[in-house]
């Protein structure tokens, strides 16, 4: 117990720069059992760290520990949280939840035993933590941290604190919204930065070698948390790693389920099953239509989960129609229902209709333009960059 108390400390009293994430606003901290899910690399240890900083700094009631110390291939978590509440613990912190077998029947064995006890963890998106798993189902309450906003971003570069919009703010005052925030800075001279190598904040202290480090964790996601999650042999890896390239090199595209099954030499079912297993992993987004069952059909449209995933995965495939879709969906779908539009290029909520493109892109009768390289709009054209402030 010591051990993990005087590490915690160590890594509390590090001063490295972070962002301040929206997230933990949205966050109900009083519940019981809280999940934190995101892709490798997000900043899920830091975001947990942050959170402790801020509201427990030098409170011995309080403990992270990260479940990749080999301490825990002998020990059970029930246990050791049994003990951490009897010297007057309130707050147990586990990282990489994942990382330790049977973590969820020990989870709910401390929920049922430590009533006093809170706990947060964090966990791969890929985990199955409520869905399919009776012992949580109801239980843990499930939070997703994204990667960084276009105005997360552009509030660290630029030192500004500009605050988030909902989607319809945006929608009926943008042009009041995008020219307070053109009077304090100009967006588009970060948005490209942005696009190839600000959505995971480890930007921070490894800007040179960005994409390197990117291309590391895609790797450990498709080696180690998409096989072992979906129980998936090793020797098929080579089969999925060619799917994401050929999407990756190929987006926005409409699959046709047939081809990518001969390409990849597999099942058409096997498609399916390696598609969703990617969504699910955050490496692609899939667009439906509206009505569609997203388990049982094929999607309309695939793209890469964000725009710098692009750049790392397929440098060859970063033109502007690409890049512009890409992040209007990755920032609007997580706070919206995205699905395609028979009119546009997506439509969100199931009213806004959007065509996405460049400066000259003009709204039709029954659409929005999400316009790239301007910095304010007009009427039903509104700026891309502004729908980085969705969150």
């Amino acid at each position: 117990m010591d051990f993990f108390q005087n590490t915690h400390k160590t890594l509390l009293e590090s001063r490295k720069p972070t962002i301040k994430r929206e997230l933990a606003k949205q966050i109900d901290w009083n519940q019981q059992l809280i999940c934190i899910k995101g892709f490798r690399g997000v900043g899920k240890t830091t975001f947990l760290l942050d959170y402790i900083r801020d509201k427990y700094i030098d409170d011995n009631a309080v403990l992270y520990i990260n479940l990749n110390n080999f301490y825990f291939t002998k020990r059970k978590i029930s246990s050791f949280a049994d003990e951490f509440a009897k010297r007057g613990g309130k707050i147990l912190v586990l990282d990489q939840i994942q990382k330790y077998p049977d973590w969820s029947a020990d989870l709910r064995r401390c929920i049922d035993e430590i009533p006093t006890l809170k706990i947060i963890f964090s966990s791969s998106p890929i985990l199955r933590i409520a869905d399919g798993n009776p012992d949580l189902h109801g239980i843990a309450n499930i939070y997703h941290l994204e990667g960084l906003s276009f105005r997360e971003y552009l509030n660290y570069q630029t030192g500004n604190n500009f605050s988030h919009y909902t989607f319809d703010e945006i929608i009926f005052n943008h042009v009041k919204i995008a020219g307070e925030i053109v009077a304090k800075v100009r967006p588009l001279a970060y948005f490209n930065d942005y696009l190839k190598t600000g959505y995971f904040p480890y930007f921070i202290d490894d800007p040179h070698f960005y994409i390197n480090r990117l291309l590391m964790h895609i790797n450990l996601a498709l080696e180690i948390d998409v096989p072992y999650i979906n129980q998936i042999e090793l020797k098929y890896l080579p089969k999925l790693r060619k799917l994401l390239y050929i999407i990756a090199s190929e987006t926005p595209f409409t699959p046709n389920v047939s081809k990518l099954a001969a390409l990849v030499e597999t099942s058409r079912a096997t498609i399916m099953n390696y598609l969703n297993y990617l969504k699910n992993a955050k490496l692609i987004h899939l667009l439906y239509s509206n009505g569609d069952d997203e388990q049982i059909k094929k999607p309309n449209k695939v793209y890469l989960h964000n725009t710098n995933l692009i750049y790392a995965i397929a440098p060859n495939n970063t033109d502007s129609l690409n890049l512009r879709q890409t992040f209007f969906y990755n920032q609007a779908n997580y706070i919206c229902d995205v699905k395609s539009s028979p009119v546009a290029d997506f439509c969100v909520n199931s009213k806004y209709h959007f065509i996405v493109g460049g400066r000259k892109l003009e709204p039709g009768g029954e659409h929005y333009a999400a316009s790239d390289v301007i910095e304010t709009g007009e009427g039903n054209k509104i700026p891309l960059w502004l729908f980085g402030f969705l969150y």
